[in-house]
C-alpha cells in the first residue's frame, strides 16, 4: 500500500486512534503499548510514511518564530498581552504570528493545527472558553514544541503558565462594594469551566463570608458579555429582585449592565453601585466611568514570552512554572458610599 504524502492522521484514521497516539507510538513512548506500537509502525512502513519535513527541521533547527493564540484581539486586555509578547520578542531576535479563536473551539483547534504545521519554536496561548478537548494541545507536547498558557490555562496539563491573581481581584471588589454598605451585590460571573471564572466566583463568596454578609444564590448569574448584561439586567429589574450593587466578570458586561441601569431611572452610583473586570480602554468612556480592577496585561505578555524563551532555551525537561500577577482595584464614579 502506499499513498501520496501520507500523514500520522492518515494512519491514525486507518487504525482508529489519535494522531497524538500515532505520534508517539513512532517514537516507542513507553505510555503505548507493545501491540500499538507495532501495528503503527508496520502500518507506517507498508504505507511507505515520511516524517513531515517540517517537522523534522524543529529538532535540527531554530526558526525564531513564536505562535501565539489569544480568544479575541479586539479586547483591550489581549491587545495589551499581545504588546508585552513583541516587546520581548524583538528583544530576543523573535518574530510572532499572531491569530485568534473567536472564543470558538473548532477554531482554535484548525489554528494550532496550522502552528504545527508551520515552523515555530514555541506556542503561547489562552484558550478559549468553549474549549473542553485538549489534544490539539497535547500534540505540541508530544512533537517537542514549547507551550506557555497565558490568563487562561489547562488544569492537569504539565505546562509553564502565567496567571492573574483573578479570586484576590474579586475579593478586592465585593469587599469594596460592602465596605460601602452595599449588601444585596448582584454578580455576572464568568463560565465555571474555566479557572477565572471560578477564581473571581469564589473571591466573589469569600468576601462575604469574611465580612459575615449573608449570601443570596440567586444574585449570582452566569453572564459574560455587553448582550447579555443588557438581557439578564433587564429581566433581574423586571422581576422585581433587589438588589444594590453589581459586581461582574468583565468590564464590556458591566457597560451593558450600566446602559440598562440608566435606561430604568437607576441611578448609578446612588441607588447601584458597579464594578467592572479588567480596566479596558472604554472603563473611562462610560457614563459614569467605571470602577474596575486592574490586570497588568503588558506584563503578562512579556512575562509568558520570556518564560517561553527560557524554556526553549533550556534544551531539556524542567519543572513546569507558575507565575501569578497581581491586580489592583481602581476606583472612579460607578461606586458610592451610602
Amino acid at each position: 500500500m502506499k499513498i501520496a504524502n501520507v500523514t500520522i492522521k492518515d494512519i491514525a484514521r486507518l487504525l482508529d486512534i489519535s494522531p497524538s497516539t500515532v505520534s508517539r507510538a513512532l517514537k516507542d513512548h513507553p505510555d503505548i503499548s507493545k501491540t500499538t506500537i507495532e501495528k503503527v509502525k508496520q502500518l507506517a512502513k507498508e504505507m511507505h510514511y515520511r516524517p513531515n519535513p517540517i517537522a523534522l527541521s524543529l529538532k535540527s533547527r531554530k526558526s525564531n518564530v513564536i505562535g501565539v493564540v489569544v480568544p479575541e484581539i479586539v479586547h483591550y486586555f489581549f491587545s495589551s498581552v499581545i504588546s508585552g509578547i513583541e516587546n520581548v520578542a524583538q528583544e530576543h531576535g523573535y518574530s510572532v504570528m499572531f491569530s485568534q479563536s473567536s472564543e470558538d473551539f473548532k477554531k482554535e483547534v484548525e489554528v494550532c493545527n496550522t502552528f504545527r504545521n508551520s515552523i515555530i519554536d514555541g506556542l503561547l496561548i489562552s484558550v478559549s472558553k468553549t474549549t473542553d478537548d485538549y489534544t490539539h494541545l497535547q500534540e505540541f507536547f508530544d512533537e517537542g514544541v514549547p507551550v506557555v498558557f497565558f490568563d487562561r490555562m489547562v488544569e492537569g496539563m504539565e505546562a509553564d503558565r502565567v496567571l492573574m491573581n483573578d479570586y484576590d481581584g474579586a475579593f478586592q471588589a465585593t469587599q469594596y462594594l460592602i465596605v460601602e454598605g452595599r449588601r444585596r451585590i448582584l454578580h455576572f460571573a464568568g463560565p465555571q469551566n474555566r479557572l477565572i471564572g471560578q477564581n473571581r466566583l469564589k473571591g466573589y463568596i469569600d468576601a462575604h463570608k469574611r465580612n459575615g454578609v449573608v449570601i443570596d444564590e440567586s444574585l449570582i448569574l452566569q453572564c459574560d458579555n455587553f448582550e447579555n448584561a443588557i438581557i439578564e439586567t433587564q429581566k433581574i429589574i423586571d422581576s422585581g429582585v433587589n438588589f444594590d450593587a453589581v459586581f461582574t466578570v468583565n468590564d464590556f458586561t458591566a457597560a451593558g449592565v450600566i446602559k440598562i441601569l440608566a435606561r430604568n431611572n437607576i441611578k448609578v452610583p446612588e441607588d447601584v453601585s458597579v464594578i467592572g473586570f479588567g480596566n479596558d480602554y472604554m472603563s473611562e468612556m462610560v457614563e459614569p466611568t467605571l470602577t474596575t480592577v486592574s490586570q497588568p496585561g503588558f506584563t503578562m505578555g512579556e512575562k509568558a514570552m520570556e518564560m517561553l524563551i527560557s524554556r526553549i532555551d533550556a534544551g531539556k525537561s524542567i519543572e513546569p512554572r507558575i507565575e501569578v500577577l497581581p491586580t489592583t482595584l481602581i476606583v472612579r464614579e460607578t461606586t458610592k458610599k451610602r
